[in-house]
């Protein structure tokens, strides 16, 4: 077993998000991902089969989809998408984001 706590190891940074390795294997990886208000993770997919799940850990904003899609996104909202489908996520406040992919890429 191994903890982490990503609000303590997991940073913001002024030019592009934080990002935290929490865990890889040839199962699963997670990360944390940190955003200061306006700052995003654009839109895209990945050609392969697997799934991302995407959990707000703290803040608001929206899930960024295909053609302008959005889904307002707070504390607590989980969003399970295959991982060829697009995603993406934008922060309207200062957002901590805990994504999860499995198989690893």
């Amino acid at each position: 077993m191994k903890k982490i706590n990503v609000f303590a190891e997991g940073q913001f940074r002024d030019s592009g998000f934080g990002r935290l390795l929490v865990h890889e294997s040839p199962y699963v990886k997670a990360l944390n991902f940190n955003f200061h208000a306006g700052q995003e993770l654009p839109v895209h997919s990945h050609d392969i089969e697997g799934e991302v799940v995407l959990t707000v850990l703290e803040g608001t904003g929206e899930f960024l989809g295909a053609d302008g899609a959005t889904i307002p996104a707070k504390a607590g909202d989980v969003l399970v998408s295959e991982i060829r489908v697009p995603h993406g996520i934008r922060a309207a406040t200062d957002m901590r984001v805990l994504v999860v992919i499995a198989p690893p890429i």
